[in-house]
C-alpha cells in the first residue's frame, strides 16, 4: 500500500471509529465537544483540527460536563438529567451508562484517577462511583442543592450547598483518603448566601465559592482547613448601582496567573483582579460586556474573556503584562466556551447558533479553521486529566 493509500485508509477508518484496529491511536490530541441541542459528542483531533466520529446516547446534555481518566482513554460526562456517562476515547463506545439522580450539574474525579464524584440538585447530595465499573461505592445526602463540586489532594472532594438552613450556605469537605466507603466530612457552615458555583485554584490549594444572595467570595484553604473559610471582597460594588446579570460567570475557569487572579464582574463590565496572597482587589480591567469566562492561556500571557447576552458575539483578549484588550474578535452569537490546546498555540471556541466550532491561532489571533457542530457548547480535552477541578 502506497504512503497516500495509507493515510486516506487510516482517515477512513478513524472517522468510522476503528483506529483500533488499525494502528495505535495516542490519546494527548484528543478531545470531546459537546452538542447540546442532540444529546450527542464531537470526538475530535486537535492537532489535525478534525472531527472523528460523532458520539450519541448520552441524554440530556444541555448542562453537561466531563472528566478525563488518568491515562486520558476514558471520558466520564455528567448529564443533566442525572446521567454518568462513561466513554472510551478510543473508540468512541460508551462503556457504561447510569442513571444516578434525577437532576445532576458537574462531578470531579479523584487525585488517584479511582474515584468519580457526582453532584446533584435533585435530590441533592454527591454520590461516589469506581471508576473502573462505575458501581456506586459511597453517598454524601446534604437535603440541598450540590453546587462548585471540586477534586482535592489526597482523595478530598469540596463543594458548596446552595440552601442549607433557608438561604444560607455551607461548604463541605469529604476526606475519602482513608476509606472510600466512609467519607470523612468537615463542615463550614454559615459561609454566605445561596453558593452558586466555585473553583479550586491549579496548585488544588484555594477553593473559592461565588455568593449569589449577597456580594463577595468564600475562601478555604486547603492546606489549612482547620482555620475555616475566610468571605472576601463583600465591598465589591457595593455603592454602584444594582445591575441586571444576564448570565451568572462559570467560576471554575477564573484565571490565576502568578499570584493574581482574574475575575469576572458579577453584573459588571469589567475583569476584576485580586491579589491571592490577600484576596484583596488590586485593580480591575474595562471589557465589553458582563464576563463568563476569563481563561488564562496556559502560558499565563494571555487571558479570554467571553460574554453574557447581549454581547455573546463577541470575544476579547486580554494582555496581562499591560491589562489592556489587545485583540476584540466577533465569532458569532452565542459563544459558549473556549478550550485552549495543551500548550496554547490554538484556542478553540464554540459557537453555539452558528452551529459551528472555530478555532484560532492565540500568536496573532488568525482563524486557523472551523468545523460543524449542532449546538456546541462545552469543549473538553484530554490534557484536563492532569490538572486540577478541571
Amino acid at each position: 500500500m502506497t504512503p497516500i493509500l495509507f493515510r486516506v485508509f487510516l482517515s477512513l477508518s478513524l472517522a468510522s471509529g476503528f483506529a483500533a484496529a488499525t494502528e495505535p491511536m495516542p490519546t494527548g490530541d484528543l478531545g470531546l465537544v459537546v452538542e447540546r441541542a442532540t444529546g450527542s459528542l464531537l470526538e475530535i483531533n486537535t492537532s489535525r483540527q478534525a472531527v472523528l466520529r460523532q458520539i450519541t446516547g448520552l441524554g440530556d446534555l444541555s448542562h453537561a460536563s466531563l472528566v478525563f481518566s488518568r491515562d486520558e482513554r476514558y471520558a466520564f460526562v455528567f448529564g443533566r438529567d442525572g446521567g454518568l456517562t462513561k466513554v472510551d476515547m478510543l473508540s468512541g463506545a460508551i462503556v457504561k451508562r447510569v442513571m444516578q439522580s434525577g437532576n445532576s450539574i458537574g462531578g470531579a474525579i479523584s487525585q488517584d484517577g479511582k474515584i468519580i464524584a457526582a453532584a446533584n440538585y435533585t435530590p441533592g447530595g454527591v454520590k461516589f462511583f469506581d471508576a473502573d465499573s462505575l458501581e456506586q461505592i459511597a453517598e454524601i445526602p446534604t437535603n440541598s442543592k450540590v453546587v462548585g463540586l471540586e477534586d482535592s489532594t489526597d482523595n478530598r472532594f469540596v463543594f458548596s450547598l446552595w440552601d442549607v438552613g433557608g438561604n444560607e450556605g455551607e461548604i463541605w469537605l469529604a476526606d475519602l483518603s482513608a476509606d472510600p466507603q466512609i467519607p470523612r466530612i468537615t463542615k463550614y457552615t454559615g459561609i454566605g448566601k445561596n453558593p452558586y458555583d466555585a473553583l479550586i485554584s491549579p496548585d488544588g490549594r484555594w477553593y473559592v465559592a461565588g455568593l449569589f444572595g449577597e456580594k463577595g467570595l468564600a475562601v478555604l484553604d486547603l492546606w489549612h482547613p482547620e482555620r475555616g473559610v475566610k468571605r472576601v471582597l463583600a465591598d465589591y460594588g457595593r455603592d454602584d448601582p444594582k445591575l441586571p446579570v444576564y448570565k451568572m460567570p462559570h467560576l471554575e475557569t477564573w484565571a490565576i496567573v502568578g499570584n493574581l487572579a482574574f475575575i469576572p464582574g458579577v453584573g459588571r463590565h469589567e475583569v476584576v483582579i485580586v491579589d491571592v496572597s490577600t484576596w484583596q482587589q488590586v485593580g480591575a480591567i474595562p471589557v465589553a460586556g458582563q464576563p463568563v469566562f476569563v481563561m488564562a492561556r496556559p502560558d499565563g500571557r494571555q487571558l479570554w474573556v467571553n460574554f453574557a447576552f447581549p454581547h455573546y458575539d463577541t470575544v476579547q483578549v486580554i494582555d496581562v503584562e499591560s491589562r489592556t484588550i489587545a485583540h476584540t474578535l466577533k465569532p458569532g452569537r452565542a459563544v459558549l466556551h473556549m478550550e485552549f490546546t495543551p500548550r496554547g498555540e490554538a484556542v478553540w471556541l464554540s459557537v453555539r447558533d452558528g452551529n459551528r466550532v472555530e478555532i484560532y491561532r492565540t500568536r496573532d489571533f488568525a482563524k486557523l479553521g472551523e468545523l460543524p457542530a449542532q449546538a456546541p457548547s462545552g469543549i473538553f480535552f484530554t490534557a484536563r486529566a492532569h490538572r486540577f477541578g478541571l
